[in-house]
């Protein structure tokens, strides 16, 4: 299960609005290889559902994941800060034994 915190529900619905994205579009979440750690987090809006996607559901919001990026995504939560540190969404992920300082990648 993937899971969204209410600070990071409220800025997906606020930026799918000032983007323009109707209704039918959910959030896709994927892992890619790069970064400094070896793997990278990949957030989009999407309105397209592949078979092989697993859908989870949480607060409202529809999160898209494709069956290899789970294995290194389940558990993880989904945030938004705007702290001191930058401003954007964060992925807490419980699989990741290493992050890099930008916290944009991680390694398992």
């Amino acid at each position: 299960m993937i899971n969204i915190t209410e600070k990071a529900k409220e800025h997906v619905f606020d930026l799918k609005q000032k983007e323009g994205y109707t209704d039918d579009y959910n959030i896709r979440v994927a892992v890619n290889g790069g970064g400094c750690s070896g793997l990278m987090y990949d957030l989009k809006f999407d309105n397209q559902i592949n078979p092989a996607d697993q859908i989870f559901e949480d607060k409202g919001i529809k999160i898209l994941v494709d069956k290899k990026s789970l294995l290194y995504l389940l558990g993880t939560t989904l945030d938004f800060s705007d702290g001191l540190n930058g401003k954007g969404f964060q992925f807490i992920n419980p699989n990741a034994s290493r992050t890099c300082g930008c916290g944009e990648s991680f390694a398992v």
